[in-house]
């Protein structure tokens, strides 16, 4: 943990604002090259993945895809999905392999541009660096509907990064409010532990494990998908907006079909729209929202029965996915919580970002950094680790290599220019 200091600013060539997987991964480069550099973790490293995930959360893409720089996934299990402990036990190897420069417990308040470079207010005092890497992600501050302060206070209500297990609720039936990888999962997990769920089904799409005799991820990295720069993406920037599709790598990986935990005695509503009194209400569409999500899986399978015959690839034929349930006709848009004996109410509607401490004119109205590959205008500044900075894994292990030395030689290219030597060249 780092320790609260006085006194003239420390200076350092490069700082880093973040200990993920992203920061992580730009400060190997910088310390192969022995560029002198600075991470900066406002807990401790890896923090996300040890104390926002719940005790069954596992990866939902295939260990092979986890490859951070010089420490690509050797376990024996590629095919597999690491679980949260397992995760946690990649990231820490990782960071024994090249024991980078890293302050723990400071907090990063304001970051500014100076005359020659740029100045960090920090809780630890006062730091300036050359140049500066953001890398905290995108997901800062939990989303929680303004409607949730008229619930009955003896109503538990949390947001998905503060689930740990369905023991940690009261007991009764639970509200899960959304539908992206979180909201999903969090269903799953406490219907299969015998919780009666209340789920508000949203418009997130799903996509299917395996296809046609492999993971629908190996697929679509042997299509390339997963190297498709976002500017030649068909949604362009705005797949930044779309939620992820849903699917789990729990017990070995299999689909998750909402329809059937409905069977199963599931309650899916349509989107939560408000709450008056002690109901809440939800918006009508649930039908449209499952149909979309499996039009979009089955899509999915159209292009990859393409690909097949493209590349006359020898798979197995695999009958496509029937609905096993449908909603009512007249659907049921009420929950009354009292009624039903809802105890607890679990909020998975995504996080929003903040980067109001950097005091530089470079964000959209939305408040999204300008920037080319993490690259912004402001010279010396740069982002690393959003969702869809690049490509799709940009914000995962699988494309943050990638992303971290497109910039390592743009910070080594600005310290050329500025006559500063580089030790050595990263592998």
């Amino acid at each position: 943990m780092a320790t609260p200091s006085s006194g003239a600013a420390r200076h350092h060539s490069v700082i880093i604002i973040g200990g993920g997987q992203a920061g992580l991964s730009i400060s190997w480069y910088l310390k192969q090259a022995g560029i002198d550099h600075l991470v900066l973790e406002k807990h401790q490293v890896g923090h996300a993945w040890r104390n926002e995930r719940w005790d069954t959360f596992c990866l939902v893409t295939p260990n092979w895809q986890c490859n951070l720089p010089g420490y690509p996934y050797r376990g024996d299990d590629p095919y597999g999905f690491m679980k949260k402990d397992e995760i946690v036990a990649y990231l820490d190897g990782f960071v024994a392999s090249f024991q980078p420069p890293v302050r723990e417990g400071v907090t990063v308040e304001k970051l500014w541009r100076t005359g020659e470079g740029w100045h960090i207010t920090a809780s630890d005092g006062d730091y300036t660096a050359d140049q500066v890497v953001v890398a905290v992600g995108g997901y800062h501050i939990p989303v929680v509907p303004r409607a949730a302060e008229r619930l009955p206070a003896d109503i538990v209500q949390i947001h998905s990064s503060q689930y740990v297990n369905p023991q940690s609720l009261p007991e009764g039936e639970v509200l899960v409010v959304g539908t992206g990888q979180s909201g999903c999962q969090i269903a799953e997990d406490l219907h299969l532990a015998g919780r009666r769920v209340h789920l508000g089904v949203g418009e997130a799409p799903r996509v299917a494990r395996t296809y046609r005799g492999k993971d629908v991820v190996e697929w679509l990295g042997k299509m390339k998908y997963y190297d498709l720069p976002v500017d030649q993406h068909p949604l362009g920037t705005g797949v930044r907006e779309k939620t992820n599709h849903y699917v789990t790598g729990r017990d070995g990986g299999r689909d998750i079909d909402l329809r059937k935990f409905a069977l199963e005695g599931m309650q899916l509503y349509g989107k939560f729209d408000s709450l008056d009194g002690e109901v809440v209400r939800f918006g009508a569409g649930l039908k449209g929202y499952l149909d979309e999500a499996d039009a979009v899986s089955e899509s999915i399978k159209d292009s990859i029965d393409k690909f097949i015959a493209a590349q006359q690839i020898e798979a197995p034929a695999e009958a496509r996915y029937v609905p096993v349930w449908q909603p009512p006709a007249e659907e049921v848009n009420t929950l009354d919580l009292r009624a039903r004996g809802v105890s607890a109410v679990v909020w998975c509607i995504g996080f929003r970002t903040d980067f109001s401490w950097i005091a530089e004119p470079i964000f959209d109205g939305r408040g999204y950094p300008g920037h080319e590959r993490g690259v912004t205008a402001a010279p010396g500044l740069y982002f690393l680790g959003l969702p869809w900075q690049y490509t799709w894994g940009s914000g995962r292990f699988s494309g943050i290599d990638r992303d971290a030395r497109y910039l390592f030689d743009h910070i080594t290219a600005l310290r050329a220019r500025a006559g500063q030597p580089v030790l050595s060249q990263a592998a």
